[in-house]
């Protein structure tokens, strides 16, 4: 299971820059001018999860294979996107394909780099991203709207749509993007969101984007202004600087966090990203552990034993039997699986078994 994070954010801001080093590749143009990168560029990328590691160190296998996330690098928002300005309708088209949005904030003041309004003002920065997709949002739900009067004149369940449309629109129109929206939870409202695809509903990572000079130092004034925004939207602010981060492409792990380390930082930035994405996109992760491989299995949080044993083989999930668990931390402290059994600790789990992140799991299975 491979679901997409989305990096937005004005022109100039280090998306570009981010995602080379998400990457570890020179993959995206990162010029001192918008609308550099035009068609979005995607990436898998791996989650560097040290537990895979330790299991490593017990199993000895031949390969460890980690969770992925694919990211799309898409340009430059600017004020006017959603009637069309700068190739809006192109950017927001890439943005509604994505699940998640990682809203790269510029918080380093530069003479030599551009801003696109002139200056660093956060606020007003992430103001014109959200504007935009409200606009965006507010022009889907005003057809949909036009359509819903139509139906409630023969059909009840359309008037409560209706009803949650309305309720939906008059908030857009106070420019305030649907994820901060109080009934998220009503049901005619969850249909109108998931059917509309709506822009400002997808959840936000932002990143706060630091000059090297901030760099293991206490909040700039930028990164204290975005914390605060970020609390009333629930959302998570990762700090890191992209142009250091972009020069260590090339390097192994080792030698980018004794440059890291060098600067105070005692764990990668990138890292905390990816982890925080992966988190954001409601997955977890279960393992197998064998001689061949160590292996992550991406799952939705809280699926079942037969969906899980799915992301292997469709074939484990139609035959499903039983499932042969381990919790990691018991795995680690008997020392792998026949240690773990000895000791009372592998447990048989049917189908109703809600999977835990962590769990080494084996599936009993027959077609």
């Amino acid at each position: 299971m491979t679901l997409s994070v989305g990096l937005l954010g004005l022109p100039n801001v280090g998306k570009s820059s981010t995602f080379n080093a998400l990457v570890k590749a020179q993959n995206a143009q990162s010029d001192n001018y918008a609308f550099c990168t035009i068609e979005p560029n995607k990436a898998i990328v791996p989650l560097k999860d040290k537990r895979l590691e330790e299991l490593a160190k017990i199993v000895n296998p031949q390969k460890i294979q980690y969770s992925n996330i694919e990211f799309v690098d898409i340009a430059g928002l600017v004020k006017g996107a959603s009637k069309g300005e700068g190739l809006g309708n192109k950017f927001l088209s890439n943005i509604r394909e994505v699940e998640v949005l990682l809203h790269i904030v510029r918080c380093f003041d530069d003479d030599d780099i551009i801003h696109v309004d002139g200056s660093v003002d956060v606020l007003r920065d992430i103001s014109t991203i959200d504007t935009e997709l409200i606009f965006a949002d507010l022009e889907q739900l005003e057809k949909k709207i036009v359509k819903l009067q139509k139906e409630a004149k023969f059909d009840n369940s359309a008037k409560d749509k209706l009803e949650g449309a309305n309720k939906l629109k008059e908030h857009l129109e106070a420019g305030e993007p649907v994820r901060v929206f109080d009934d998220l939870d009503d049901e005619a409202i969850s249909e109108l969101i998931k059917e509309l695809r709506l822009l400002s509903a997808k959840e936000v990572i932002f990143g706060a984007n630091i000059g090297e000079d901030d760099l293991g130092c206490e909040d700039n004034k930028y990164v204290k202004e975005l914390k605060e925004f970020a609390k009333k939207q629930n959302a998570q602010v990762v700090s890191f600087c992209a142009k250091i981060e972009e020069e260590l492409i090339g390097l192994d792990d080792e030698e980018s966090m004794e440059i890291l380390n060098d600067y105070g930082i005692k764990e990668s930035s990138l890292d905390v990203i990816i982890s925080a994405c992966f988190d954001k996109l409601g997955l977890c992760s279960y393992f197998t552990a064998g001689v061949v491989e160590v292996r992550s299995w991406t799952i939705k949080k809280n699926a079942l034993a037969p969906d899980a044993a799915a992301a292997i083989h469709n074939d484990f999930k139609k035959g499903f039997i039983k499932a042969e668990v381990i919790a990691y931390e018991d795995f680690i402290k008997y020392g792998g699986e026949e240690g773990a059994k000895n000791a009372g600790k592998m447990r048989l789990e049917g189908k109703e078994y809600q999977v835990k992140d962590g769990d080494i799991m084996h599936f009993k299975f027959n077609v």
